[in-house]
């Protein structure tokens, strides 16, 4: 996840700028937070609520075993409906997932949503400012989500960043980018001839 620089906006703000209403807003704010508390990325055991900042309510084992750096994502579809994700950790480091590669998928897979059923990502972390999809992420948001698709950044105090995808993947590639077999075929009849 990397760090973004502009300053977040308020809720209301939010809601005005992306088509979005205060309590859409809301609500990915309170899913992303409480989504975040079910990484998979840190070994602590509690039987008592936690007073501090970082751990909110119980803490349970396992949690994040080896970065303990928590993260969640809500997603709202077109249908109103909210889905929830967290990151999972590998002791082979890179086969962890990411909360918002989570997310989608079960978006996907579970929900039979598709591109153009995602209206708006929440993402949420234990640092300030916060922290934004990693490149990887990003490039995979692309494949389900509008460049308009505002994607909305949580702190550790619960203060928000709101970006565009555009914003944050400038002059990307997309699926729409991919020729198709029939257009393939074409090409290649022009460039060498039919036989």
């Amino acid at each position: 996840m990397s760090v973004p620089t502009q300053k977040g906006h308020s809720r209301h703000d939010t809601a005005l700028i992306h088509g979005l209403s205060t309590s859409e807003v809301q609500q990915l704010s309170e899913a992303c937070i409480e989504a975040k508390g079910r990484a998979y990325c840190m070994f602590l055991v509690s039987s008592s609520p936690s007073t501090h900042p970082r751990f909110f309510g119980f803490v349970h084992t396992p949690n994040s075993p080896y970065s303990h750096f928590r993260v969640g994502c809500a997603i709202l579809l077109t249908s109103g409906e909210v889905v929830r994700g967290a990151n999972v950790e590998n002791a082979a480091y890179p086969v962890g997932t990411c909360a918002e590669r989570v997310t989608i998928g079960t978006a996907v897979t579970q929900h039979r949503a598709k591109k153009g059923d995602f209206r708006a990502i929440a993402v949420a972390t234990d640092i300030s400012p916060p922290a934004s999809p990693c490149g990887m992420c990003r490039q995979f948001i692309r494949e389900f989500c509008e460049l308009n698709c505002p994607i909305l950044m949580y702190d550790v105090e619960g203060k928000s960043t709101v970006m565009t995808l555009e914003q944050l993947l400038p002059m990307s590639f997309g699926p729409e980018k991919l020729i198709t077999t029939d257009e393939a075929t074409t090409q290649t009849t022009m460039t060498h001839g039919t036989t």
